[in-house]
């Protein structure tokens, strides 16, 4: 038996994916989560064999809960289940530890093979997105200005990208005012802008936020 954590910040969106897993013998959901703090307080308590984690979660998100758990929990596979394009956060999230990223568009068979496979020890990667990274490989084109950022500031740009003010990204992620300003001069600085706005036009155009 499969057992399987939910974490996403949609309810109808967790009782989707249940009723998914609930058709096959194989895979039991043994707990779910409405956000990466609840996870965590979840985690150590319940076995599982596979998560499948949201990245747009409200405080700790997806990005900042899987980072976590690379390091608490190195050998739980991670399958990163979002709205966001494959192509935005796909290669991202692959490269910080996740066995797996699929947009929540994609067939509930394709669902329920990818947690089968990431449970096995393998990655699954969707065609589009092994479309995009070997389209980039081929190409060897200079990374967009996104891509420079580590995963905090990539975390740090779409919070300022989504209209909160430092104060409020501070007290989400529990770090201090002057680290959150620090975070945004080095965005700023390696994406070669001046503003937020620059910043949430760009987020908003490459699909990196809801506008």
């Amino acid at each position: 038996m499969i057992r399987v954590i939910i974490a996403d910040d949609h309810p109808v969106v967790r009782q989707g994916i249940k009723r998914i897993l609930e058709e096959e013998v194989d895979v039991q959901v043994v707990a779910e989560a409405a956000s990466g703090q609840e996870l965590l307080q979840q985690i150590d308590g319940t076995a599982c064999d596979v998560l499948v984690l949201d990245i747009n979660m409200p405080g700790r998100d997806g990005l900042d809960t899987l980072a976590y758990l690379r390091r608490a929990h190195p050998k739980l596979p991670v399958l990163i289940l979002s709205v966001y394009p494959e192509d935005q956060f796909g290669p991202r999230v692959l490269k910080s530890g996740a066995a797996g990223y699929m947009n929540k568009e994609a067939a509930p068979d394709q669902l329920v093979q990818a947690i089968r496979k990431v449970c096995a020890g393998g990655k699954y990667i969707s065609p589009a997105l092994a479309e995009k990274i070997a389209g980039d490989l081929a190409a060897d084109k200079e990374l967009p200005p996104h891509e420079r950022l580590s995963d905090r500031e990539y975390q740090v740009m779409r919070m300022i990208a989504s209209g909160k003010t430092v104060s409020q990204i501070a007290r989400e992620l529990c770090l201090s005012e002057k680290t959150i300003s620090t975070h945004r001069a080095r965005i700023l600085e390696k994406m070669e802008m001046k503003t937020n706005a620059q910043l949430t036009y760009y987020a908003i155009h490459k699909d990196l936020v809801n506008p």
